[in-house]
């Protein structure tokens, strides 16, 4: 067996070596050197540019359709609407863009192919030119972030509801932990000289506002039409609060609290009937099915948007979003510090 794989390679290296000197034989029979393009190959060329386009724009349109049901569903949170409605604004635009670009881009070198009869103009420079790709590209960078601006003051600015929700999120690796308020509407101080045991977010047992808050793992419940104010913490490295349901993202940084807000708009219960996210579910659940596991359902989700270690994919949160009276009887289910500590 070794012997004829042997023979078979140098057979084929004989064969190899004969084929190029056929190609070096064909060519003393051309009257033209290779080097040399005839109108009749740049032609074809062009011709080929031309049927390429089509197709790369055939792909492109392709792609948009077969992964567009694979995006995430619509916002869930008053500001995420906002964000949507500029990530639309932007992807229109770079779509059109380029479109427009590519097209002149094949069309040009179509139009443009080489021909014996004629010879290319030297212009090296055109101010007019010059002013309109660098003014039109300026104001629609102007345009995008100007907006981009006002949303990100709007999204940024400090909670004024009265009534809002607030929630620290501990991360730490490979885990959150979320602290809820007590009856007195405050959050504890935290001290990290403190974590040990059940004192895992160093909570400072010598503030007693500590002692009715409440913490929460695995599953946390927030009232719809309600501002909801994130104080985010760091045991360890950076992690990363993102909620892509409700377009929300901070990153979790050691030795200090970083914020965020947002109001989310449709329950759980809710965004599992939304015609998008039922087809969305369909098939999540017919791979699943293939797989031979459980179906699931829809549910919000809190994700660390860091890499923050081999166990990284771990950090999921499910995060339940309810009527305010759901809400409240939730939380009054829940057991607070001092009550948990003294077992």
């Amino acid at each position: 067996m070794n012997l004829l794989v042997l023979l078979a390679i140098v057979l084929l290296i004989i064969a190899g070596h004969q084929l190029l000197r056929i190609v070096e034989l064909s060519r003393g029979l051309k009257k033209t050197k290779e080097w040399q393009i005839s109108d009749k190959d740049n032609n074809m060329m062009g011709k080929a540019l031309l049927g390429f386009m089509f197709l790369f724009f055939v792909f492109f349109f392709w792609q948009v359709d077969r992964w567009m049901d694979r995006s995430l569903p619509g916002s869930a949170s008053e500001h995420g609407v906002l964000i949507d409605q500029l990530w639309d604004a932007n992807m229109y635009l770079i779509t059109f863009v380029f479109l427009l670009t590519n097209f002149f881009l094949f069309w040009f070198a179509y139009k443009y192919r080489g021909n014996s009869e004629r010879k290319a103009t030297f212009y090296p420079h055109n101010n007019k030119l010059e002013m309109l790709w660098t003014v039109v590209p300026a104001v629609a960078l102007a345009f995008i972030i100007i907006f981009g601006l006002k949303y990100w003051n709007e999204i940024m600015d400090e909670a004024k509801d009265k009534d809002r929700v607030v929630v620290e999120l501990y991360a730490k690796q490979f885990d959150w932990t979320a602290r809820f308020p007590g009856k007195d509407g405050k959050l504890g101080e935290t001290d990290y000289r403190q974590i040990s045991g059940m004192n895992a977010v160093g909570l400072d047992t010598n503030d007693l506002a500590g002692n009715d808050d409440m913490f929460v793992r695995n599953e946390i419940h927030i009232p719809v039409n309600t501002e909801i104010e994130l104080n985010i913490r760091s045991r360890d490295v950076i992690h990363s609060v993102y909620l892509p349901h409700f377009r929300a993202q901070m990153n979790a940084v050691p030795g200090m609290v970083t914020y965020f807000k947002f109001k989310p708009i449709k329950t759980t219960a809710e965004m599992r009937k939304d015609a998008y996210v039922v087809k969305m579910m369909a098939g999540i659940n017919s791979q699943r099915e293939k797989d031979q596991k459980e179906p699931v359902e829809f549910d919000y989700i809190l994700l660390c948007n860091k890499i923050c270690g081999a166990s990284h994919y771990n950090m999921q949160m499910t995060v339940i979003v309810e009527s305010k009276e759901d809400y409240l009887k939730w939380l009054a289910e829940q057991k607070a510090w001092k009550t948990v500590a003294s077992k």
